[in-house]
């Protein structure tokens, strides 16, 4: 069964307290046993007509789809969410099962 991910760009409203919204994502996700992986960065390198005012990428990795529909719908992710999306200007969110052509090496 192939992983599934769950990809959101965001663009923070200018009063977003990023840093706190950041910490409390990573409580998150470290109190989720659901949640595979998760990586996060911020762009600091296209060109802004590239990016459309995107400026932040985070990536959860599950074992299943199933995995994700039980981790959308936890009350502790529901919760966040709510402050999530309240802080947020512009978002583009994927889900998708995972396809991988080249693993990283162990």
């Amino acid at each position: 069964m192939a992983e599934f991910k769950h990809l959101v760009l965001v663009k923070f409203k200018e009063d977003a307290k990023v840093d706190e919204i950041l910490k409390g994502l990573e409580k998150l996700v470290s109190e989720m046993d659901l949640v595979k992986s998760f990586e996060w960065g911020e762009d600091n390198e296209s060109h802004e007509m590239l990016r459309q005012g995107l400026t932040h990428a985070f990536m959860m990795t599950f074992n299943s789809k199933d995995d994700f529909t039980a981790f959308s719908s936890h009350p502790k992710h529901v919760e966040f969410s709510t402050g999530f999306s309240a802080a947020i200007d512009k978002a583009v969110l994927l889900d998708f099962p995972s396809v991988s052509i080249k693993v990283p090496a162990a």
